[in-house]
C-alpha cells in the first residue's frame, strides 16, 4: 500500500545499504501500521551529482530523502511514529547524520489506489480485503510475507 521512494546522490548508498533500508522501511511500516509486509514497496532513485539543489544552489554533501505515498485515514499519532521511524531507519542504515535526512509522508485516499489489481481497503480492513480475493490471488500475496 505504501510506496517509499528513497532519493540519494549516486554512490551514497551501496547495494547492501539499499537492501538494509528496504528491509527496515518495510518492517517499520508494518510494525507501526499493522499492515502486511507485502504491501510495502521501496524504490531507490539515484540523483547525479550536481542535479540536486537546496535553496536554489547545488547541494553540498549528502542527503537522503524518503517520500512515502501511503493510504490516508490513519491517526496523527501513528503518522508521527511512522515518519520518525523512517528517519531513524535512514540514519541507522543510510550512513548519514540525522540533519541529512528528509522524510515526507503523502496520504492518498484508498479508493484512489490499486495494488495487485484491486482497489485498496480503508485502514484496518486489510484482512477482509485479502479474505474476499479469489483464492489464487490471495495465496500469491500470502506467499510474499506476513
Amino acid at each position: 500500500m505504501p510506496t517509499y521512494t528513497v532519493f540519494s546522490t549516486t554512490g551514497t548508498l551501496s547495494s547492501e545499504r539499499k537492501a538494509a533500508i528496504a528491509r527496515a522501511v518495510t518492517h517499520t511500516h508494518s510494525q507501526v501500521t499493522g499492515a502486511n509486509t507485502f504491501f510495502a514497496q521501496v524504490v531507490f532513485q539515484d540523483v547525479q551529482p550536481g542535479d540536486w539543489f537546496l535553496g536554489g544552489a547545488r547541494m553540498k554533501g549528502d542527503q537522503i530523502y524518503l517520500c512515502g505515498h501511503a493510504r490516508g485515514g490513519r491517526p496523527a499519532e501513528m503518522k508521527n511514529r511512522l515518519v520518525l521511524g523512517m528517519r531513524d531507519v535512514l540514519v541507522e542504515h543510510g550512513g548519514v547524520a540525522r540533519h541529512q535526512v528528509w522524510v515526507y509522508l503523502v496520504e492518498l485516499p484508498p479508493a484512489h489506489m490499486i495494488e495487485y489489481g484491486y482497489v485498496l481497503p480503508e485502514p484496518g480492513q486489510e484482512s477482509d480485503w485479502l479474505a474476499n480475493m479469489p483464492q489464487p490471488d490471495r495465496e500469491r500475496l500470502e506467499a510474499l510475507g506476513a
